[in-house]
């Protein structure tokens, strides 16, 4: 909630409920994520910055999963896919009782696929309504682009005299870039009888929101726009390339804002963000590095190029990568270096640890100052139980080993390279596995001459 932005008297319903049939998918349109978060849930935040009485989602039959998503917002079905107007009418009983209090009061009505929505530009929506005393706020999007969006038709006023579908509009409309986005503000007072009046006489039997225009105009209430500049990104995700569009505009506003936060992004267009990414001053970025959920890097850190974290903490002053995965349960201590081909997975690294190169550290306590080798491996997984390997601090670990978990390395030890450790290794210990090194003199000769003299043999006898 923010404070500035909070207004009274206002509830929001989000429409949820489309099975988004473009997208080709068995996943509720809302559901599909951007910067690793559901749409509907970027739509939430921003309703939520106004403080709202009440904040209704209307989900279709079945959608377990996006009742779930949204919560603790309540939700209410509309059993039957018959129109927008069809779906505020399913949120009526979750407003029985509202306002509660006198004075305005507004009935926010957005979509759940439009997850560019600013807190700001709904608390301008409801306050352009306020404002005019009108029965409904519309936003309209100028999209300069060639698009089939619905068009809003001003009055000579500059009030809104009507909402006209593409299909529907003149040529002089179409030419218009006053678009409508769907998302309006009406005031609680008149909305029950306006969705009483909305018919479904026409080629598809539904009940078109857009209708209230016209019926509150017809009653003589005044009905207004809030315009904006911003991209068609405020309309709708529809199917995948629209998704592809909004997650590029979410990408360049989460980029700027970690940038603006004292960030260095070196190519801010090749890093790709979560939308929960929290990254301190002077940590930089290089080119081709991707940000999961739930990623903390902490103040002075780089992260080098190709690197993909995910559910990852990393304390001030590491570095990271190239080339370098660091899984959900990863946690970098301060200073610690995890290098290129390192690949680790629900593992502790404490301050100034270093697993260098081409290494697999999963299930781990690393201590301070320890060293991993290359191509060294902890193999924490048996076919049925996961188990912890742990490596004291200042511990040195040769290259190519493998510690079979559950195992022990104290502090200050030593493994050999090329070590399988099996069983737990003393505090300044050394423990070596490898078999004892055989020479032959002079048989390195003998063994060419030999393989020579066969390879002829052979391409003689065809």
């Amino acid at each position: 909630m923010t404070e500035e932005l909070v207004l009274p008297s206002v509830a929001a319903v989000v429409l949820g409920a489309g099975l988004g049939t473009r997208m080709k998918s068995d996943l509720p349109k809302v559901m599909h994520p951007i910067a690793g978060r559901p749409m509907v849930n970027y739509v939430l935040e921003a309703v939520g910055a106004l403080g709202p009485e009440r904040t209704i989602v209307v989900i279709g039959p079945d959608m377990d999963q996006l009742a779930a998503a949204v919560a603790p917002a309540t939700t209410a079905v509309q059993d039957k896919p018959l129109g927008t107007g069809h779906a505020v009418m399913a949120a009526r009983g979750a407003l029985s009782g509202f306002p509660s209090g006198e004075g305005p009061a507004d009935v926010l009505i957005l979509f759940g696929d439009a997850a560019m929505i600013e807190p700001r530009t709904i608390h301008d929506l409801i306050a352009a309504r306020r404002e005019a005393d009108a029965a409904v706020a519309v936003l309209g999007v100028n999209v300069t682009t060639e698009n089939r969006y619905g068009r809003l038709e001003l009055a000579d006023d500059g009030s809104l005299a009507r909402i006209v579908e593409y299909r529907d509009a003149s040529e002089t409309l179409r030419r218009s870039t006053l678009c409508n986005s769907g998302m309006m503000s009406v005031d609680a007072a008149l909305l029950p009888g306006l969705l009483d009046r909305i018919g479904n006489d026409n080629a598809k039997g539904e009940y078109y929101l857009t209708d209230i225009v016209g019926l509150a105009r017809a009653e003589g209430r005044r009905c207004v726009v809030l315009e904006t500049d911003d991209t068609e990104d405020l309309i709708g995700a529809d199917d995948r390339a629209d998704l592809a569009r909004f997650e590029a505009a979410m990408q360049k506003r989460l980029r700027q804002r970690v940038m603006v936060n004292g960030v260095h992004l070196t190519a801010p267009d090749t890093v790709f963000l979560s939308y929960d990414t929290i990254l301190e001053n002077d940590v930089k970025v290089e080119p081709h590095v991707v940000f999961g959920p739930a990623v903390k890097v902490g103040a002075g850190t780089v992260i080098k190029s190709f690197c993909h974290l995910e559910g990852a903490v990393v304390a001030p002053g590491a570095r990271v990568g190239p080339y370098a995965r660091l899984r959900p349960g990863a946690e970098i201590g301060e200073g610690a270096h995890i290098g290129n081909f390192v690949e680790i997975k629900n593992a502790v690294f404490e301050e100034g640890a270093k697993a260098n190169h081409l290494a697999y550290v999963g299930d781990a306590h690393v201590g301070a100052g320890a060293n991993v080798g290359a191509g060294t491996i902890t193999c924490n997984y048996d076919g049925y139980l996961k188990h912890l390997t742990e490596i004291g601090a200042g511990a040195f670990i040769g290259s190519n080993s493998a510690l079979v978990a559950p195992v022990k390395v104290g502090e200050g030890a030593i493994v050999g390279a090329g070590s399988t450790i099996t069983r737990d290794v003393a505090d300044d210990a050394l423990s070596i596995t490898r078999p004892e090194q055989v020479t032959r003199e002079g048989f390195a000769s003998l063994y060419r001459e030999h393989k020579a003299a066969e390879k002829a043999r052979r391409k003689k006898e065809g």
